[in-house]
């Protein structure tokens, strides 16, 4: 059946409101599934029209979910869905329909499976690439006796851009369990899909319209030289193919199989689909016209000054480069690609693979900077250790996402960065507190060749700072003072400068008066200036957008080493909590977190009045 593109969203769910779990969808006929389909698409549209979110990819996989969830027998059944940023319609199929409007908020729903939410989420996702071997490990279980049922694991072509897709595969097919895998073909990840894979896909497709089923055979080699059982190309959105595929394939498979479906990213929505990035993630949004409702930024955000800054020093420099994975808009390289689009490379969701090519651009001569999330650059820590940091090899990495980044929740905070990174022999890691200093910050980077440099910056919008038209670059380990005080000192590495600021003026209030640094480097750290603040201070607070054993680790370790831990000053650190925090607002997120300025504030006068109690002898248990 073919799949309309107009924008004409029923309220009317008769068959909708029949499904209280999965096992509900066994009782529908044919027509029935259709039916739902279509209120299912309409009501996932209502819902993120609401609450935003990932919509695109959830209404690609409209007639999937349904046709998943009325073959296979879930919980018992695992589908496990990739990354699951197309796991909207699951959640509504899965007894979270009346929660759907708490979606990305704080206390409410996630946006992705989280497996503390729903028997029906088996394994929790927000990375990529990690379903087939997620999935492989469940049916390994069953055979072992220690699980049962079948598993189903939905990835994107976009996500099998990724190395880890393929070890899985290899290994799933060396070890021949049942085990089935559908590839959802919509030729987009978050920018569109890139490289020899896609191209691939697009032969399949081409080859499966033109010569048949039985004529395609020779293409397949890839699939089945990994041994897996080839099936498709499909119709993504033809339910009733779905159907009669799966159900035939659930009773005949014998080991791993592939079932490729070609589908439409935003299907069913004409403004979703005629959207540069089919509206993968949007905010609330008016449905009759597709027009999202957003605030007006009071200042650029963090993500376009890193683009500019980056083109203005290469329009200087022809050695710099850059390089993302994936995530070209997310990271500003989409604006620097059509500036100098030979010096830029999307290498699609491979980040292991962008840190050992840019390593290769730097010692090729090359100044290359690797845009990539404080988030995902986890997923190639061996590369910055092994190819980047042991050669000493003059890569900048710009970490977009540093801190706390509200809907998306604890999967895409960026809390590890600075511990892993300053971990590194011959590293310089910066934090930028404000959109100036970024500017800065890229200026420094662009001319630092003695090793790796690394420099971190938040979501959003800046504070408004003016942006110098040629910025300097900084001397290498060399904080500032901000505000001068007497009594207190806080020290803060990044973004976490403007709350330190509010706090200082309800600190002045308060009758304690603050000296506000910001350091700007955790490694090499301004070691001088730390010293200047504990002999002139009482008390010296430090804070970061980070876990425990980053910046304030290594205050502390570098106290430590040179005797200044004499306990003439106090000295505390205030960083993320020892927990993931889940999703929220990024306001909610911090004031969970203990970190603004009103908790800054508050902290510093407790240390604060505690000092005065020791120093005049004053404390609860001498006057007891």
């Amino acid at each position: 059946m073919g799949l309309s593109s107009e924008n004409v969203v029923s309220t009317l769910t008769p068959c909708l409101d029949r499904i209280n779990d999965p096992q509900d969808l066994k009782a529908l006929s044919r027509p029935e599934l259709n039916a739902l389909s279509v209120e299912l698409r309409n009501e996932i549209i209502r819902i993120v029209s609401e609450t935003g979110g990932h919509l695109g990819s959830s209404l690609g996989v409209i007639e999937l979910t349904v046709a998943l969830h009325a073959v296979f027998n879930a919980p018992v059944d695992k589908v496990i869905w990739d990354v699951s940023h197309q796991c909207y319609p699951h959640k509504v199929l899965t007894g979270r329909r009346d929660k759907m409007r708490t979606l990305r908020k704080r206390h409410g729903l996630s946006g992705f499976t989280r497996r503390r939410e729903s028997a029906y989420d088996p394994f929790g996702a927000a990375h990529s690439s990690t379903s087939i071997s997620a999935g492989l490990g469940f049916a390994v279980a069953r055979e072992l006796g220690a699980d049962r049922g079948e598993v189903v694991c939905v990835i994107g072509d976009g996500a099998m851009s990724a190395g880890m897709a393929y070890e899985a595969m290899n290994n799933a097919g060396a070890l021949g369990k049942r085990l089935f895998v559908i590839l959802n073909d919509n030729t987009m990840s978050i920018s569109p899909s890139t490289g020899a894979f896609s191209s691939y896909l697009s032969s399949l497709v081409a080859a499966g319209e033109s010569d048949g089923l039985s004529q395609t055979m020779s293409n397949r080699c890839l699939f089945e030289h990994l041994g897996f059982e080839y099936h498709g190309p499909v119709d993504g959105h033809d339910l009733d193919t779905l159907l009669d595929k799966l159900t035939a394939l659930k009773q005949d498979a014998n080991g791993p199989v592939l079932l490729h479906c070609v589908t439409r990213k935003g299907a069913g929505y004409a403004y979703a689909e005629a959207s540069e990035d089919k509206y993968h993630g949007v905010a609330n949004f008016d449905v009759s016209s597709g027009q999202q409702v957003k605030t007006a930024s009071k200042a650029p955000s963090y993500t376009k000054v890193f683009a500019k800054s980056l083109i203005a020093e290469a329009e200087r420099d022809p050695r710099i480069v850059a390089i993302t994975a994936a995530m070209a808009t997310g990271t500003g390289i989409d604006l620097f690609q059509k500036a100098f689009p030979e010096r830029s490379f999307d290498v699609g969701i491979a980040e292991q693979h962008a840190v050992t090519f840019a390593a290769g651009l730097a010692a090729g001569g090359m100044r290359p900077f690797c845009a990539i999330y404080s988030t995902f650059l986890q997923r190639a820590y061996d590369q910055i250790v092994h190819d980047v940091a042991l050669q000493g090899l003059p890569v900048r990495f710009a970490i977009d996402r540093a801190g706390l980044v509200g809907a998306d929740g604890p999967t895409h905070a960026g809390a590890f960065d600075v511990g892993f990174l300053c971990n590194l022999p011959g590293f310089t890691v910066m934090a930028a507190a404000d959109e100036a200093e970024l500017a800065r910050m890229i200026a420094t980077a662009a001319r630092h060749d003695e090793g790796p440099i690394a420099f971190r910056y938040p979501r959003g919008e800046g504070t408004g700072a003016p942006i110098p038209e040629c910025p300097e670059p900084l001397e290498i380990g060399k904080g500032r003072i901000v505000e001068h005080g007497t009594d207190v000192a806080i020290l803060s590495f990044g973004a976490r400068l403007e709350q330190c600021l509010i706090a200082h003026r309800m600190l002045a209030r308060a009758g304690i008066s603050a000296t506000i640094a910001d350091a700007r480097f955790a490694k090499p750290l301004d070691k001088r200036l730390i010293s200047d603040l504990i002999g002139r201070h009482r008390v010296v607070v430090t804070i970061e957008e980070g876990a425990t054993g980053g910046f304030g680790a290594l205050v502390l370790h570098h106290l430590a080493d040179t005797g200044l831990l004499d306990g003439r000053c106090a000295i505390r650190s205030m960083t993320l909590p020892d927990s993931f925090i889940a999703q929220g607002s990024p306001e909610e997120m911090y004031e969970e977190a203990g970190l603004n300025a009103h908790q800054i504030a508050g902290f510093v006068r407790e240390v604060w009045e505690k000092t005065k109690q020791r120093s005049t002898g004053e404390t609860a248990e001498e006057r007891v």
